[in-house]
């Protein structure tokens, strides 16, 4: 099958020296993003709570030995869980390094793209960033409620949400984004199911904060190979 050809592509490239440059780059400001937050909302509430709280039927318990530990996980648990929207977030700023690491290697005839308008690409990337966000929240909702169907909703959704930001902007440097747009339409399905397969490993720390890599990488494959079939 093409796509499994188009990952072991990707797969073969991932120790490629500017994959690990864009890596360590996206670890720093994913890291930092996340525990700038969560160091300001612990700091805050250690300033504005009272050492102790006396609550009815219960009486006085310790806040900042008992309370505010409970408050520091759980407020951990929730930025960490948006670790992997916020490194496809960041990797979106780096595409360009993977994608031409990938056609230096594998379509070295290819012509220089053509970049991508800055608004245009702006305004993309702020409306994936609301979208992301907001339906990981929705599906971590889900994961409190329902373990069952969690993980495939988890997996379909961000499969389709990677599948239609990356597949684009990778598209988007070589046709327009216009152009990119109805292709990503066309081969919808395809590209959904890349997404989809990508989206499996996402649960598993540290490995989440590789695949935004991987499957740009991924996408720049299927892009020529879908392009080249339209």
């Amino acid at each position: 099958m093409n796509l499994f050809a188009d990952f072991g592509k990707a797969l073969s490239q991932m120790g490629d020296p500017k994959f690990q440059k864009v890596f360590w780059k996206s670890l720093f400001l994913s890291f930092v993003l996340v525990l700038l937050p969560f160091f300001a909302i612990t700091g805050f509430l250690d300033w504005a709570l009272p050492e102790t709280l006396t609550l009815p039927w219960i009486g006085e318990i310790a806040v900042h030995g008992g309370l505010l530990s409970v408050a520091s996980i759980i407020t951990l648990f929730l930025l960490s869980f948006l670790m992997f929207p916020v490194a496809s977030i960041i990797i979106g700023f780096f595409l360009e390094e993977i994608s031409d690491a990938v056609e230096a290697r594998y379509y070295p005839q290819l012509p220089p793209v053509k970049r991508v308008p800055v608004i245009p690409m702006l305004i993309d990337a702020m409306q994936f960033i609301g979208v992301m966000i907001l339906a990981n929240i929705v599906v971590l909702v889900f994961y409190l409620l329902s373990s069952v169907f969690a993980p495939l909703i988890f997996w379909s959704l961000n499969g389709y949400l990677m599948g239609r930001e990356y597949f684009q902007l990778v598209a988007a440097r070589r046709i327009g984004m216009r152009e990119a747009t109805r292709l990503r339409k066309r081969y919808f399905g395809q590209i959904w199911l890349a997404g989809f397969l990508m989206a499996i490993p996402l649960s598993v720390p540290l490995v989440n904060l590789v695949i935004p890599i991987f499957g740009v990488a991924v996408f720049t494959h299927q892009f020529h190979r879908l392009y080249g079939d339209s």
